[in-house]
């Protein structure tokens, strides 16, 4: 029985140096504001003691190994701790404004509201506006998904409508800097920050329907007024928040679904932990079962009549662009 205990503590003790080795060593080689050379150099000499610590728990050095590791994982682990999004920086022209939103009784008023003509994947004119909207006169809740890396993986744009404006897309992004992008690896550690865009359809649906070549499905939600009404104020106050106090983006846990789920779990009753919330490709499936799309549908004939690329292509960015592409889109209502 001893023997058997022993044995699981030391794999336990090599399975968590392993967890913390490859998580130092990755940070420092993607934060450490040095050049190759040296990030190299640390972040490989860190990894390396990780691997001499790992071999030295079959010796009697075994303790003073363990300490030496506990002392230099507490370093990184304090160095880490210091780093702070940055609220000012060479941010890429699409992502160089936080919307922020101010509400007078009925009336919302976004300021920085982006409404882009696209003409390629990088190029667009810019036009940052402020628009005003009736509350009162909201309609509804509009899921997008984009896929971009096959049918695992897509981008989550929450949509709302008015029966007196056109619709106000929110799309949580990467705030990346001119010259930077996405990674899904390193934005694991403190690469880049998060912005919350609200968008002119024609602008952040269509720059990937029509530009990108994306799937771009789109789902009717069906929930009522009031609470599409406190959805959209949850967006505008984490806008709020996020233009006051930056915060950095994780491709795990602060990203494009979880943000919005967050959101969504203060205005629900029960909204249990689901696989598909991280692969969220399948998120339609999850919102399917839980009562929220057009159930009268069976879900594979919902999602054969969900794609609005092709509608979006053949109309164009062109005025008028939001009703084109919800043509023939099933309403959970029918």
């Amino acid at each position: 029985m001893f023997k058997i205990l022993r044995i699981s503590l030391t794999a336990a003790l090599l399975l968590g140096l392993a967890c913390l080795t490859v998580w130092a060593t990755l940070a420092l080689w993607y934060r450490l504001p040095f050049g190759l050379p040296l990030r190299l150099v640390m972040s490989g000499g860190f990894a390396l003691l990780g691997l001499a610590v790992s071999a030295a728990l079959f010796t009697p050095r075994r303790l003073r190994a363990l300490a030496t590791f506990c002392l230099a994982l507490a370093s990184v682990t304090f160095w880490w701790s210091t780093l702070t999004p940055p609220a000012v920086a060479n941010w890429a022209p699409d992502v160089a404004r936080q919307v922020t939103g101010q509400i007078n009784g009925d009336t919302l008023i976004l300021t920085d509201l982006r409404n882009f003509d696209w003409s390629t994947t990088t190029q667009a004119t810019e036009h940052w506006q402020t628009r005003s909207y009736d509350l009162s006169q909201l309609q509804g809740v509009d899921l997008f998904m984009s896929y971009w890396a096959g049918p695992e993986m897509a981008h989550m744009i929450v949509s709302f409508t008015f029966a007196n404006a056109a619709p106000i897309a929110w799309s949580v992004e990467v705030r990346r800097q001119i010259g930077g992008g996405f990674s899904p690896l390193a934005d694991l550690f403190k690469s880049n920050t998060l912005v919350i865009i609200a968008a002119d359809e024609r602008d952040v649906i269509g720059t990937r329907s029509n530009i990108r070549g994306e799937d771009v499905q789109l789902y009717r939600i069906n929930t009522p007024p009031a609470k599409a009404r406190a959805l959209l104020l949850q967006y505008v106050e984490a806008a709020n928040a996020l233009a006051a106090r930056p915060q950095w983006y994780n491709s795990l846990t602060t990203n494009c679904t979880t943000v919005v789920m967050s959101m969504i779990r203060t205005l629900v009753d029960e909204m249990p932990l689901d696989w598909r919330v991280l692969a969220n490709g399948y998120l339609p499936g999850y919102a399917y079962d839980r009562g929220v799309l057009a159930s009268q549908l069976p879900l594979a004939e919902l999602r054969a009549q969900s794609h609005i690329a092709g509608r979006a292509t053949d109309f164009g960015l062109n005025p008028g662009f939001s009703a084109a592409i919800r043509s023939g889109v099933p309403s959970p209502l029918n």
